[in-house]
Order: structure tokens, then sequence, then C-alpha cells
């Protein structure tokens, strides 16, 4: 009876002991893996926060300043009027920073972005008389990237790169031809007459389209008078020179569009006369590549394991 007693308690020891073995197992990894999202916390937070990123004057050192315009100008895109305007300003903010280099290789894009940022050059050329701001063309400059380049004390550019596109557009498609042959019937409701002039399932309407090109013409204008007000008395007179028409880069020193030939090393080096250059430009950091990476998954579970932790 006894012996029967004592195995019962080593087996429930046993089992105890298992049972206990297994918790501390348990919460041992439990650790593990909240120090491990404490640490991709506190790494994430040092990405965006570390003292680079404002582009310190105590660590950089003396240096020409690069901000960069890369591709379409929209709201949506990496050269929107808020990121480029950010840069500038830190651009020029920085003591250390001996001059600017705004590089731009765009098609164009939005007037509206374009203008915002053609001004803050503008103001910031004025807040700071001392600190030249130099752009420089690589590819393509046209449109509402030359719109923005007018705004530089100087433009420089390579002997093949395309400049100009002093033009605005609006375009679309019809289909109400293609509609009759195909019996489609457009039914649509609007409250307001020209609500529905941009439709291109309707006939075009001859008093929306003069609106349309009275406005377009407009904005047409302003562009040329900021061209005139930037480049001034360096433009020559050329019937095509507010068309649209694009030129190379060789002829649009001739034409008074651009200075000289010129890259963005030669500019801060003797021009400028710091050839150390620091990108200013916003760039996605690393923490920001891994979120978009990972997605919304990732974010979910990284916020319930900071939510959940504690040492125990």
């Amino acid at each position: 009876m006894n012996d029967q007693v004592n195995w019962e308690k080593q087996a429930l020891e046993s089992l105890l002991n298992e049972n206990l073995k297994d918790k501390r197992g348990e919460r041992r990894w439990k650790t593990i893996w909240r120090v491990i999202w404490l640490g991709l916390f506190l790494f994430a937070a040092y990405t965006f926060l570390n003292p680079f990123k404002n582009k310190s004057s105590s660590v950089l050192g003396k240096h020409t300043a690069l901000v960069n315009i890369q591709g379409e100008i929209a709201s949506n895109t990496p050269a929107n009027a808020s990121d480029v305007n950010s840069a500038l300003q830190a651009a020029f903010e920085n003591p250390d920073s001996v001059g600017v280099i705004l590089k731009i290789n765009s098609p164009g894009g939005s007037p509206v972005q374009s203008g915002m940022i053609h001004d803050e050059v503008l103001r910031l050329r004025k807040e700071y008389p001392k600190k030249h701001l130099y752009v420089v063309i690589e590819d393509i400059c046209a449109s509402g990237g030359y719109y923005i380049a007018v705004a530089g004390e100087k433009i420089y550019v390579d002997k093949a790169s395309l400049v100009g596109s002093i033009g605005v557009i609006m375009s679309g498609f019809g289909f109400t031809g293609l509609m009759d042959k195909v019996g489609v019937e457009r039914r649509v409701i609007t409250a307001g007459d020209n609500k529905d002039m941009m439709d291109p399932f309707a006939k075009q309407n001859p008093k929306n389209k003069e609106a349309l090109q009275e406005m377009i013409n407009q904005v047409h204008q302003q562009f040329i008078e900021v061209v005139k007000q930037g480049r001034g008395e360096k433009l020559q007179k050329n019937d095509e020179l507010f068309t649209g028409m694009v030129w190379n880069g060789a002829r649009s020193i001739e034409l008074g569009l651009t200075d000289e030939l010129g890259t963005i090393d030669f500019v801060a080096k003797e021009v400028i006369g710091q050839k150390d250059i620091i990108d200013y430009s916003q760039t996605e950091n690393v923490a920001e590549r891994i979120a978009k990476r990972f997605g919304a998954s990732f974010g979910t579970s990284f916020a319930k394991a900071l939510q959940s932790f504690s040492i125990q």
C-alpha cells in the first residue's frame, strides 16, 4: 500500500515538474520574442529619428547641399512639393551647407506642385541671400520641371539634355461614335449644366471647349510670365519659345533658356567651391521600406507585441 502511495506521489511530482518546465520554457520564449520586438521598435525609432535625418551641422561639416527632383511632379509621387520644399528648407537652414544644387530630371507634371516648389525656391533665396542655388539639368527638364528651374540663380545643362516645353496640355478621349455603332446608350444625371464637360461618353459642347481653352490659356500665360521673370534679358527672341517646343541643351543655351554646360560635380567644385556633396532629398528609410514590404499585417502584429510587452 505504501509502495503504491509513493509511486502515485512520485508520478504527481514528476508531472508537476514537467508542467513547471513547460511553463518556464513558454515564458522564456515569450520574453525572447518580446525582446526581439522591442529591438525592432528601437531600431525603427532610431532610423526615423537619427541625427543624419535632419542633416545636423554638427555631424556633416561644410558641404554642398543637393536636392533632387526626379520623374513626374505630382502630389502622389516622390517629386511632390511638400517633400521637395522640406528638403530645400533643410538645405538652406543648415549653416554648414555652402550652396545648394537643385538637380532636375523631369518631364513635368502638375502646374500647382511645380508652382509651389518654384515659389519656395524664390522665398528661400530671398531669406538666405548669401547662399546660392543653382539648377543642374540631366536628361530632361520640360514643362513643370522647367517652371521650377527658372527660379534658380543659374541653370546648368548637358549638351544633349531636353529643355523647354513651355506650354499647357489637357487631354482626354471621346467614345460617342463607337457607342453609336455598338448601340450603347449613355445614361447620366447631373446637377449643374457643366458638370459633365469632361465626360468622354458625351459629345463635346463648344461652349465648354471654349471655357477649357480659356482656362489653359491663362495657365500658359502664367507659365510664360514666370519664365520671363526668371530668365529676364537672357531670353532670345524666338517665335517658338513659348509654343511647347523642346530643344537640346546646347540650343537651349543659345536661346537663353539655360546658362552653361555643367554637371553636379562641376558646379559643386568649381562654382560653389565645396566638392563634398550631401543629398537632402526626402527618401524612404529602412523602416519605411520594411513597413511597405510586410504590409499591414506586420504593423498589426508589431503593435500587439508592443501592447503586451513586459518582462516576467
